[in-house]
């Protein structure tokens, strides 16, 4: 049967596919695939998993005393039927088989795959025997979890398989985790769908640097879909459709040979200089989170790295840190990839939406902290492990003796945070020079990503050398809209009156004051509001590598003076939106 979900379109595009579910779980599973030589081994360690989860339950039955309520003894026979039922583990070896599942995410699917059946059973009794079957699995998974070694694959180890003549397949989750995404990156997932998010969430950004569409906040897609449908992402519309007719099916296969097309005619552009009809010169920078993300950037025609999100190194680690030689190695590579042109790292951005395993070498956790898009995140955590921070900072200034290397320090919201980075920074220096290792010339620069930084911006600005806007957290602490929350994701407004007085005034003093300015956040990759910051006097954009093409093409056709002079109604606008829209437009046909 043909249906539609609807969410929010944050990735635009066409994709068509079968639909691969990744259940939710209260045990933390790892998602990867393994190769077709480790498919024996995978399904051996699902198999020792449940065998040590029966030697168990037989073991809690015989120790059972004997005034133990019948009731007891009856549960532990249950969950022994589930687990030995070849419906659970010795099905789930066919998506350790023909998907290339690990042992953990095979058993996940396989459960989900059950669950449904659960639900549709008539008998309440035997309805309710759904939570035994999620209590055995939960089991099986912290088996698995106990006996898989430290050096555990992670997305270094991620296999991406050759799928010619399968089908194209679809990620479905209630929601994708930062860690997963890294592992999801360069597999062969054609798209994704969550049932929670924004437009801002980490999922929506990944998939935009992925240029695969994506739809968010569909609140029950991974419920409503089934393992293996026919699924149709319209990232446009921000609609999911299910077992498409013949005839839809083939109304969005043309659309997505149009999609291809324009793709190609835009990459045309990859070594055009970006200079406005009025002469004026646009730094188009990358975004990226790997050193391996550089030759995309290249690839794009970028003219640097204007974001490197270095917390990207510290995931997907079973709680260890990097080392700094680790660490350097990293950045080493990046820069010398860039040849010559600027790198822009910023230090570890933890927290919110991108905890890592181990918060901390103390292990603090931040899905204990009620709100930790305000907790110790970002420069805090780094300011509260000294040491941590500190091997970073000396990772980033030996790699600095390779090339241009800018330092950025994330959400920074008090002058004294900036003071304590700086005396860090003099004592790395120190313990550089007492080592005789070379280190160039670090700018150093902060983010704008809370109002208070940029309504004290003058003062910032006598410290740093350069700043960069990110406008998801700054549209997100001045609206006071958590971005991932689909619930209030309607009120997350870039076109808001404040957003834009905040933006124009930071570009504006920034210019004044002879310090460099870009945008780093969604804004800068949205061909939607490229006109608008022109027009606000910016000069350098940082994005993904697949959205420069469409921010080019805006560039060529842009003329920064006539823009400029539509900025004062924008901004006096009560609806901006509309008025932005109308007033550039006017400007472009003039």
């Amino acid at each position: 049967m043909s249906f539609q979900v609807f969410g929010i379109s944050v990735s635009r595009g066409v994709a068509i596919g079968r639909a691969v579910l990744v259940a939710s779980s209260r045990v933390d599973v790892a998602h990867y695939f393994v190769s077709p030589t480790e498919v024996e081994t995978e399904y051996n360690r699902l198999l020792q998993a449940r065998d040590a989860v029966s030697q168990e339950l037989q073991s809690l039955k015989a120790d059972l005393p004997p005034d133990a309520p019948h009731e007891l003894d009856a549960l532990l026979d249950v969950h022994l039927l589930l687990l030995n039922d070849e419906a659970l583990v010795d099905a789930a070896r066919q998506w350790i088989q023909e998907r290339h599942y690990n042992a953990e995410w095979a058993l996940s699917a396989q459960l989900e795959v059950l669950a449904r059946q659960f639900d549709e059973m008539e008998d309440d009794y035997l309805r309710e025997r759904k939570a035994d079957l999620e209590q055995v699995v939960e089991r099986v998974l912290s088996a698995l979890a106990h006996a898989q070694d430290k050096g555990a694959p992670g997305a270094a180890a991620v296999v991406a398989r050759d799928f010619a003549g399968e089908d194209p397949l679809l990620l479905v989750a209630a929601d994708i985790a930062p860690a997963d995404m890294i592992q999801f990156k360069r597999s062969v997932f054609q798209g994704f769908i969550t049932d929670i998010g924004g437009k801002t969430s980490h999922t929506a950004i990944v998939a935009r640097s992925m240029d695969i569409p994506a739809v968010v906040g569909t609140r029950e897609a991974s419920r409503l879909i089934r393992q293996d449908d026919w699924v149709i992402i319209d990232g446009d519309a921000g609609t999911v459709i299910v077992n498409p007719s013949p005839i839809v099916l083939e109304e969005y296969r043309f659309r997505q040979r149009q999609s291809e097309l324009e793709r190609a005619r835009l990459a045309r552009l990859r070594h055009t200089p970006a200079i406005t009809l009025d002469g004026q010169r646009i730094e188009l920078h990358a975004n990226i989170e790997l050193p391996g993300d550089t030759a995309a950037a290249l690839d794009s025609g970028a003219t640097g790295v204007g974001l490197f999100r270095s917390e990207f190194l510290f995931m997907n680690r079973n709680g260890e840190l990097p080392s700094e030689d680790e660490q350097f190695a990293a950045y080493r590579a990046a820069v010398e990839a860039m040849r010559g042109m600027p790198v822009t790292i910023r230090t570890v951005d933890v927290g919110a939406d991108k905890p890592l395993d181990r918060m901390s070498v103390n292990e603090l956790r931040h899905e204990h902290v009620l709100n930790p898009s305000m907790g110790l995140r970002a420069i805090r955590w780094s300011l509260a492990e000294p040491s941590m921070f500190r091997q970073q900072l000396r990772a980033i200034y030996r790699a600095s003796a390779f090339g241009h290397v800018k330092l950025l320090l994330p959400m920074v919201a008090h002058l004294s945070e900036i003071k304590q980075v700086q005396e860090a920074i003099r004592r790395v220096k120190q313990q550089l020079d007492d080592a005789g290792q070379p280190y160039g010339l670090v700018e150093l620069g902060v983010m704008v990503e809370v109002p208070a930084a940029a309504l004290m911006l003058p003062m910032l600005l006598r410290h740093v050398d350069f700043i960069s806007i990110g406008t998801n957290d700054l549209i997100q602490y001045t609206l006071a809209i958590d971005r991932a929350d689909e619930a209030v994701a309607h009120l997350y407004d870039p076109w808001h009156p404040a957003v834009l007085h905040l933006l124009a005034s930071s570009i504006s003093q920034a210019r004044a004051a002879g310090k460099g300015v870009s945008v780093c956040g969604e804004m800068a990759g949205d061909a939607l509001f490229t006109d608008l910051l022109l027009g606000m006097g910016l000069n350098c954009f940082s994005m993904h590598p697949s959205q420069i093409p469409s921010v080019k093409q805006r560039v060529l056709r842009a003329d920064t003076q006539r823009l400029a002079a539509a900025i004062p109604r924008i901004l006096e606008s009560e609806e901006p939106g509309r008025t932005a829209l109308d007033a550039l437009a006017s400007q472009r046909l003039h």
